[in-house]
């Protein structure tokens, strides 16, 4: 199948070239060089963080990670929610409405027509071509929806960057995310543009970056700026253990295929319970990062991928929690980490990533052409929680001013496509 029909403009592939991160504008001197100070020494410090990572995440990683999450859970409320069971978040409506109008902000201040990227996880590291096989012998309890029956789906699967920006991946703050197209997927879908398919979703920290919708939208008031630290640290609101969560997880990456991936939101896992994935690699191959502590290659982390994907087959498998304490589980806070002694990761489905070759520019274009949404699932795996509810509208309106302004009409892969 051709991915680019007769009649449609191909998107400048060139927008997805590496450039440097634009300086912070809150228009206010001191704040600027807060700013831009606290990022330049991110940027120092991810030059020599694969030399310490590995001894701090072995022995403090977690034992703060669980310190963290018990500061978290003892200063929120129990709602006495059921499992699976949602609650509106109060102008839950208002505060999507300020992160639509953000992310359409900054998106039309970056990009130029014929060559508008993603709001976030913006640039594309590469999109790639898999199978994912749902295991056979899983619990009764957990053989819902797509994990009915053993079975097989195509799969597009776009592993990017953060953004809202584009930068050499050395300079990025060391995040990474995972788009899981499944394609052949039957029924009834959520979100009807398209018919046979379910995305998912998986980025590098198990938490996400703020805990609901209400705090999304002021974080991407300070993203509008490009002074995002002023979001975790004021003195109105702050969001300091936010920060240590997400900066325990956040680090100089080796490769796209060699961290874990997270859906920090929940979803439905038929009917009355509840669940988070995770998507794990199944080798404990490290790549070496060229010229550390000096520069490496601005897209270091494609070029990691393209070199795996050149020798063999790429694993990833699949694990599933589910909820079993309505509390220390929550559906509308996903700034909490579940903790696996209540409920461990069960292995569910394997992604297998063939050997392949994906680095051509058609292929590249193609992962603009795609739009993915959480939405688009069938009923048994409804996304749950107030940041799920805001990116059904969000994903939605983002991908169609990106379509819009890049003049290319949404597409929905069969699996079938082929590149030059």
């Amino acid at each position: 199948m051709n991915p680019n029909p007769p009649g449609t403009t191909r998107p400048n592939a060139d927008s997805n070239t590496s450039h440097p991160q634009p300086r912070s504008s809150t228009g206010v001197a001191w704040r600027d060089i807060v700013a831009d100070t606290g990022m330049a020494l991110i940027r120092l410090e991810r030059r020599f963080d694969p030399f310490v990572r590995p001894v701090f995440d072995a022995l403090l990683k977690d034992p703060l990670a669980r310190l963290a999450t018990a500061l978290i859970n003892g200063k929120r409320v129990d709602e006495h929610l059921k499992i699976a069971e949602e609650r509106l978040l109060v102008d839950e409506e208002a505060w999507t409405d300020s992160i639509v109008q953000s992310f359409t902000q900054q998106m039309t201040d970056l990009w130029k027509p014929g060559g508008f990227e993603r709001g976030g996880n913006t640039k594309t590291q590469g999109i790639v071509r898999g199978e994912f096989t749902v295991h056979d012998n899983l619990p009764e309890h957990m053989r819902r929806g797509i994990y009915a029956k053993p079975q097989t789906f195509k799969a597009w699967v776009r592993f990017s960057g953060p953004g809202p920006y584009i930068t050499p991946d050395i300079d990025d703050v060391g995040f990474m995310s995972i788009s899981i197209k499944l394609m052949g997927v039957e029924g009834p879908k959520l979100l009807e543009e398209e018919k046979h398919t379910l995305d998912m979703f998986g980025v590098s920290t198990p938490t996400f970056v703020t805990p609901d919708a209400k705090a999304n939208a002021a974080l991407q008031k300070w993203s509008v700026k490009n002074a995002q630290v002023f979001y975790f640290v004021n003195l109105h609101d702050s969001h300091v253990l936010d920060l240590v969560m997400q900066s325990l997880y956040i680090k100089t990456q080796s490769s796209p295929f060699e961290a874990p991936y997270f859906s920090c939101v929940p979803y439905l896992m038929g009917e009355g319970q509840a669940m988070v994935y995770s998507v794990w690699p199944t080798s404990n191959r490290k790549t070496r990062i060229p010229r550390l502590p000096f520069r490496p290659p601005d897209d270091y982390l494609r070029n990691a991928m393209v070199s795996a994907l050149s020798e063999g087959d790429v694993e990833l498998e699949v694990r599933m929690q589910m909820q079993t304490d309505p509390h220390l589980m929550p559906i509308e806070n996903a700034g909490v980490l579940w903790p696996e002694k209540l409920s461990p990761r069960i292995p569910v489905a394997t992604l297998r990533l063939p050997k392949q070759t994906f680095n051509s520019p058609d292929q590249m274009a193609f992962a603009k052409r795609l739009s993915y949404n959480p939405w688009h699932t069938i009923a048994e795996h409804r996304p749950l929680g107030n940041q799920s509810r805001a990116r059904k509208r969000m994903y939605w309106e983002l991908s169609q001013l990106r379509h819009r302004m890049n003049d290319v009409p949404h597409y929905e892969p069969d699996g079938d496509e082929r590149f030059d």
